[in-house]
């Protein structure tokens, strides 16, 4: 029988969720509650349709060409692609089986550790992990829960040497400041699984959906960060011997 997940939606050639042109799927729901998110509506794990692992395949495959072009491949986001894992290993095992790259982009929030979950890494060649906020009481006021599961997680994927990407979204007042981010690299500096840090400024590009479902946008005062936090901050992470990007 044909393994279903509840999907947002698709993007066909998406150039900003792993490496290379990639199919993303976007997984609905999530436990998170970012001030930020720019998919409010994927938080309802009830929301969404209902598609095939096999739908999806045919539908990737269709990109193939630009995909091994590029070197990119099909990402599972959301919403939280790890609220349905059984779902995504029977997807990226049908993706590595049709040669194609797959990636995970994940915010960690694992709740326990189970044998689906190794089999959902074994069949990811890359990993995207957000790591919001190591203050856990910053990342408890940000989004909304604490963060020992994500930093467990974080160090599971070193434990198996998993190849993994970090992404560090800059948020003034929350993750902009010089000791945030002296503490994520302080986390990270001996985890060798790491291949690059991924800075992504804050934006308000979503604060439209929380309005179009009826809610306010929490950090609708802000600005984007400025070019001159981010070299600061981008500067502050490379120190911890990682090469960080933006």
């Amino acid at each position: 029988m044909s393994a279903i997940g509840r999907i947002h939606s698709f993007e066909s050639c998406g150039t900003v969720d792993g490496p290379g042109i990639r199919f993303i799927v976007f997984l609905q729901g999530c436990l998170l509650r970012c001030k930020y998110c720019h998919n409010r509506d994927t938080w309802d794990p009830d929301d969404g349709k209902e598609a095939t692992v096999e739908e999806i395949i045919t539908e990737a495959k269709s990109y193939r060409h630009f995909m091994k072009a590029s070197g990119g491949g099909i990402t599972a986001s959301g919403g939280e692609a790890m609220m349905q894992p059984e779902f995504v290993r029977d997807l990226f095992t049908a993706a590595k089986a049709e040669g194609i790259h797959t990636c995970l982009d994940t915010n960690g929030y694992v709740r326990k550790m189970t044998d689906v979950i190794d089999e959902v890494l074994d069949a990811s060649d890359l990993v995207m992990l957000d790591l919001k906020q190591i203050n856990d009481a910053i990342h408890r006021d940000l989004v909304g829960v604490p963060n020992k599961r994500i930093l467990d997680f974080a160090r599971y994927l070193q434990a198996r040497n998993q190849l993994t990407w970090i992404r560090y979204v800059v948020v003034p007042g929350y993750t902009d400041n010089d000791e945030s981010a002296h503490m994520l690299g302080e986390f990270i500096k001996d985890m060798d699984n790491i291949e690059k840090i991924e800075m992504l400024p804050y934006h308000k590009l979503g604060a439209h959906k929380w309005e179009t479902m009826g809610y306010d946008y929490p950090l609708g005062d802000l600005e984007p960060p400025k070019k001159e936090t981010m070299e600061r901050i981008k500067s502050i992470l490379e120190g911890y011997g990682k090469k960080v990007i933006f």
